[in-house]
């Protein structure tokens, strides 16, 4: 006899107003609906997988247990959202996600009420989730702040300095600890879940209230021993005493694919008086999708795919990724210079310091996110006569300029920053842009600051950088993959502050620092077609500036345009400064830069996000032609 199909649920619920109209019993099958929904999507759009198919019970358990969006659920780092996101409202969109026009792949304040905070960089939940929970309470208003934060994250400072606070939220707060790399938790099983469901339940924290309450009316000394022995011996059997010491009160571990754990202890939490809480949680990682489970690495963040074979859409072959170019060339490097060290935050592939690390592990060091310590840990390589190579992406070293400015280039300190995804990074949007580390660089007195224009530069940069000791120096490189630009054999140590002229030209002059060349050139050619004979070079520093090169375009040159992948306030600003000071403007000249807009870009394809920018060939040329007061159709009279 043939068992009838279940009726789907998934369709049933648009918000986690009708999921919490569901029994329990139900919430299995809809973790399972929830999760075949989730693998489509992502094979079809592409994205983070492993970490959203790791919280799928978890984000039922939540919505289920507690009154989003009244209590604000904070999703660290925001890339594990895709389920969050198709439960609350968005499931009708969920394929648009990292494409122009849809979803994020983050949190995002303006998709919708039940993302509170925006995210995508990482351990900011806590400090978040703390600021919603004391301003309900200051304001005597119903609604927890509730941050899920994974293992990873929990690396990061930032995360402590906000644990510290938290006693000032009370009951308000409650913390998830995602564990899903088992860094903390022993095995879990029936017996930690007992556990967790008895110290969190309303009869343990009343009794232990009260006990608290004999207690303190003994001495001070019996008192402190009696909370030591009590902390000791939860601390044994279910872990988390240095939770316990930040003043939190810690549940857990759990397992948080089985609803029938996760739920009771939720409810307890969420029915408790007792807080801030941490519900310690242990989670895998692609769990429910073999392909993910088996190569939960591989399986973080995916194009499209095949969700039966597993097999991933690629591209044609083409010339090798940037950072694989970096790592390719320090690890050479390093054969035959001990002093070269790398570092990396957590991004070891994304950098390209795995490669490094394969030939040279006892010289690669990967600190996690703790970009603020890696910079100062650089430091003190440098200041010992290393030569440590700090490999972080650009929207990342915003979080240590602190220690780029007191640790680095105030002692003058030999750091090498190799600045991955430098300029527009396509689907992962604004949030992960590399849009302002040649503004917020080159402003400082000591640094050298370098920009690849294709993959051979970035070889000679990265020589050229192991060979500096005079200072801090940077080299920043694009995203994806090179021009084609075959690599030397024999690498070349750039003169520190000199560019190159890759065409010559007598009317237009472009200026460009990094991997914009190709567009310079391809403008180039447009405006030679009509008529404008065009110089083009390539900066490569935009710290020390090339002055000789800069003044003599200037002054045999009707119109100089820059043109840069970052900010106002970086190469162009400089530019404008050095000629001011000369008086070189005073003759005519006309100088434009075009850097990014004032603006933050959302996610889209790089060439349409360029063009947004108006960084394409066809805005340079448009440029030159305004500034020579023409357009295309009377441009033979400014031959004449």
């Amino acid at each position: 006899m043939s068992v009838p199909p279940k009726t789907p649920l998934l369709d049933q619920i648009p918000t986690p107003d009708e999921l919490r109209q569901l029994k329990p019993e139900q919430l299995r099958q809809l973790s399972d609906e929830l999760r075949s929904e989730m693998i489509d999507a992502v094979s079809v759009s592409g994205g983070h997988l492993g970490s959203g198919l790791g919280v799928v019970e978890l984000t039922v358990a939540l919505h289920y247990v507690f009154n989003t969006p009244d209590d604000r659920l904070i999703w660290d780092v925001g890339h594990q959202c895709y389920p969050h996101k198709i439960l609350t409202g968005r499931r009708d969109r969920i394929r648009t996600l990292r494409q122009g026009g849809g979803l994020s792949g983050f949190t995002k304040r303006s998709e919708s009420e039940y993302d509170p905070f925006g995210a995508a960089h990482s351990s900011t939940s806590i400090s978040a989730a703390l600021g919603f929970a004391v301003a309900n309470k200051l304001n005597d208003k119903p609604g927890r702040g509730i941050a899920v934060i994974g293992d990873g994250a929990m690396s990061a400072g930032m995360a402590y300095e906000a644990m510290n606070n938290a006693a000032q939220a009370g009951n308000r707060l409650v913390v998830i600890l995602n564990d899903n790399d088992m860094s903390i938790a022993p095995p879990v099983g029936g017996l930690s879940a007992y556990l967790a469901r008895m110290v969190s339940s309303s009869e343990y924290l009343g009794l232990r209230s009260l006990a608290s309450k004999a207690v303190k009316k003994m001495s001070r000394r019996v008192h402190e021993g009696m909370r030591k022995a009590e902390e000791y011996t939860r601390g044994m059997v279910t872990g988390g005493t240095l939770f316990e010491e930040l003043g939190f009160y810690y549940v857990g571990p759990i397992d948080g694919h089985n609803l029938d754990h996760l739920i009771p202890v939720m409810e307890n939490v969420r029915d408790t008086s007792e807080g801030p809480v941490l519900i310690h949680v242990v989670t895998k990682k692609g769990k429910g999708y073999k392909f993910a489970e088996e190569s939960a690495d591989k399986y973080h963040g995916v194009p499209k795919f095949n969700v039966i074979t597993g097999e991933k859409k690629k591209g044609a072959a083409g010339p090798p990724a940037y950072q694989n170019v970096f790592g390719d060339t320090l690890a050479k490097l390093a054969e035959t210079d001990d002093r070269i060290c790398a570092i990396t935050a957590a991004m070891p592939s994304g950098t390209g310091v795995d490669r490094f690390a394969k030939a040279h592990p006892e010289r690669s060091f990967d600190v996690g996110i703790a970009e603020q310590h890696g910079v100062t840990f650089a430091a003190g390589l440098a200041a010992q006569g290393m030569r440590p190579f700090a490999a972080i992406y650009s929207t990342f070293l915003q979080r240590a300029y602190d220690q780029v400015v007191h640790d680095v280039a105030i002692q003058n300190l030999p750091v090498r920053f190799a600045i991955d995804r430098a300029g527009l990074v396509g689907a992962d949007g604004c949030t992960h842009a590399g849009s302002f580390d040649i503004t917020y660089l080159a402003t400082l007195p000591n640094m050298v600051v370098m920009a690849a224009a294709d993959e051979a530069e970035l070889a000679n940069m990265t020589y050229t950088a192991a060979e500096y000791d005079d200072g801090p120096i940077a080299l920043r490189y694009p995203r994806g993959s090179g021009t084609g630009v075959p690599i030397p054999e024999t690498l070349e140590k750039l003169e520190i502050g000199k560019g190159r002229v890759v065409r010559e030209g007598t009317k237009v002059a472009i200026l460009s620092l990094g991997a914009r060349l190709e567009e310079a050139k391809k403008a180039a050619d447009a405006l030679e077609a009509k008529g404008l004979s065009t110089t083009v070079a390539d900066l490569r520093f935009a710290k020390p500036l090339d002055e000789d090169l800069i003044s003599k375009l200037m002054r045999t040159h009707e119109v100089v345009v820059t043109v840069e992948e970052g900010a106002i306030g970086g190469l162009g600003a400089h530019v404008l400064t050095y000629a001011s000071d000369e008086g070189l403007t005073d003759t005519g000249l006309k100088v434009r830069t075009l850097r990014l807009p004032d603006i933050f870009i959302d996610h889209e394809t790089p060439e349409k996000q360029y063009d947004e920018a108006g960084l394409n060939a066809p805005q340079i040329v448009e440029c030159v032609l305004k500034a020579l007061k023409h357009n295309s159709t009377n441009v033979e009279e400014a031959r004449a």
